[in-house]
């Protein structure tokens, strides 16, 4: 039992070893802060998706509500950043008809 338990302390540090690696190297440029606190929540919610970075990384936006308040932080709110466009009475783009002075005779 207590091998049991050593082998997946071991199993998980090398896996999060991997993908703490595998994040400081990807296109999204994670702060160690970042790693921290939200390693947890990436194993927990997305462990199918490590270790493409980008599928983590849209896992976690997908799933944003049930992550931890320290991770939460760390991935904004589609809605809130956003601010929605008004419409507005469409341009005419023709061009003017310019009347052509007239002579004097």
């Amino acid at each position: 039992m207590i091998a049991r338990s050593g082998i997946c302390q071991f199993g998980l540090m090398l896996v999060t070893t991997i993908v703490v690696s595998t994040l400081s190297t990807a296109s999204h440029a994670y702060t160690a802060d970042q790693e921290q606190l939200c390693t947890n929540d990436a194993f927990r919610l997305c462990s199918s998706a490590i270790p493409d970075v980008d599928r983590v990384t849209a896992c976690m936006i997908q799933n944003r509500a049930q992550l931890s308040p320290g991770c939460r932080q760390f991935f904004r709110e589609p809605a809130a950043e956003l601010t929605p466009a008004r419409a507005r009475k469409p341009q005419s783009i023709k061009p003017r008809k310019v009347k052509k002075p007239r002579r004097a005779s």
